[in-house]
């Protein structure tokens, strides 16, 4: 029998699968909370009777624990095993998703006072959703080396991706057939986020079962099969030390040179983006007497979900080609053009409020094909900038500003809307348009012409 290639960790007997049986639902399980947390909550909430303002509000600031999560990551790094975490990270938010069903008010149109324990169910979720996204992209490095992260990186981002169009599109539209089968909106979101709870469940129990143990709680690999090179395979540091080298990360990072560009970059490219997702659902939802297009829960989950996810994911799959052939610098104009114009086709439906579903979708899809093949650049320029010394420490510092960036305008996004209407609150994200545009304009000239080209190699 041949031996199998070292890159891949070989199955112990009876013990763990292979990463085949633990790659795609790790990442499925990392996509699925986002994503009730951050985009299902908003129309949950809606759904229940909560203004634009409060849901925008509230939603908002369940990205709080994505912008901090830095804060703590050496917590994970220092205390118990990158396997527990996960475990037990699944394990608590299985069991706040059932809670927050229990906590839904038993009638819509409530005021927030009855919604708090679900909020702070959510903050739960979140906080857990966010703790686990360190553990499994740290247990990601230590259970492969670095050729088999390579082999793998395109499953775990599909399977994300398959997350976002099981939440967006599968767990809306069953929400929404709950809503007409029974005729009771409480009962069909209380239904929806039990079975939510049951889905991380079994993930959780899978994940006992299939995960490797490369950690011993003090840290030590256990075998050869993941990276023993790597820091996260190596015996751990003292608490002193740990804490030395996470105060040098947040001092190296803002000594960058450019920070001050590259964090209005962070910051401002997606300004569009940052105030109108959070009122897109409730526009979709709200009648046609308020300004909205009057469609159901299941319409919205089969736009968003389907339609809107299968867009998205092409725009990004044509960025990484484009920045593939012509590098980062020269394609930053078309991506940062293409992220925040289309933004548009929601002025032109808060205007003319069209009637064809296959409308509605086609210009959805425009908008998430855009917004798809734009935020590519985004994600390069965090990788561009992070790189050097600590790069993956200060990679999640990047991401934290990228949270913070959807967070600060997504919580007065709402009451923009309920004080303007939804034609003039288009009309604001298309004038934030002015603020990408300006920071596209500083930002690029900093940027290597052969970054982000095919074998080119990043130090």
């Amino acid at each position: 029998m041949k031996n199998l290639p070292h890159s891949l960790p070989q199955r112990a007997p009876g013990r763990s699968a292979g990463p085949w049986a633990w790659v795609p639902t790790l990442y499925f399980a990392e996509g699925i909370p986002y994503i009730i947390v951050n985009t299902i909550s908003v129309i949950l909430f809606k759904k229940m009777g909560l203004g634009n303002a409060d849901v925008a509000l509230y939603t908002s600031l369940l990205y709080l624990p994505w912008v901090i999560k830095p804060l703590w990551s050496p917590l994970v790094d220092i205390l118990r095993t990158k396997r527990w975490w996960i475990l037990a990270m699944q394990a608590l938010m299985a069991l706040a998703f059932a809670l927050t069903a229990f906590s839904l008010p038993r009638r819509t149109g409530a005021e927030i006072s009855p919604f708090v324990w679900t909020l702070v169910l959510f903050y739960l979720s979140a906080l857990a959703s966010a703790t686990h996204d360190i553990a499994a992209d740290g247990y990601y490095m230590l259970a492969l080396d670095t050729h088999g992260q390579s082999v793998f990186v395109g499953i775990r981002s599909t399977f994300y991706r398959i997350a976002t169009v099981f939440g967006n599109g599968l767990i809306v539209l069953l929400a929404g057939w709950l809503e007409l089968r029974t005729g009771d909106v409480p009962t069909a979101w209380r239904m929806t986020m039990l079975l939510c709870a049951g889905l991380l469940a079994l993930l959780s129990l899978w994940h006992l079962f299939a995960l490797p143990r490369v950690e011993t709680p003090a840290g030590e690999p256990e075998s050869s099969a993941g990276n023993p090179s790597s820091p996260e395979a190596r015996p751990r540091q003292s608490f002193r030390q740990t804490l030395r080298d996470f105060l040098k990360t947040f001092g190296l990072f803002f000594s960058k040179p450019g920070i001050g560009i590259a964090l209005a970059f962070m910051l401002l490219y997606r300004l569009p983006e940052a105030f109108s997702v959070k009122m897109l659902s409730p526009f979709m939802l709200d009648g046609t007497e308020s300004g909205g297009l009057g469609l159901t829960t299941a319409d919205v989950g089969l736009l968003y979900g389907t339609v809107g996810v299968i867009a998205l994911t092409l725009g990004g799959i044509l960025g990484g080609l484009a920045c593939g052939r012509w590098g980062l610098r020269r394609m930053l104009w078309p991506m940062a053009l293409s992220l925040a114009l289309p933004c548009g086709v929601y002025l032109y439906m808060a205007v003319f409020q069209p009637a064809s579903l296959w409308l509605v979708g086609a210009l959805i899809a425009l908008d998430q094909l855009g917004y798809g093949f734009g935020f590519t650049a985004y994600m390069l320029y965090l990788i561009w900038f992070s790189q050097g010394a600590f790069k993956t420490s200060h990679y999640a510092l990047c991401t934290g500003f990228m949270a913070l960036s959807m967070m600060l305008p997504g919580m007065v996004a709402g009451w923009m809307q309920e004080s303007l209407g939804y034609v003039l609150f288009f009309v604001i994200v298309m004038i934030c348009c002015l603020a990408t545009v300006g920071v596209t304009f500083a930002a690029r000239r900093r940027i290597e012409p052969s970054f982000g080209m095919k074998n080119t190699e990043v130090q």
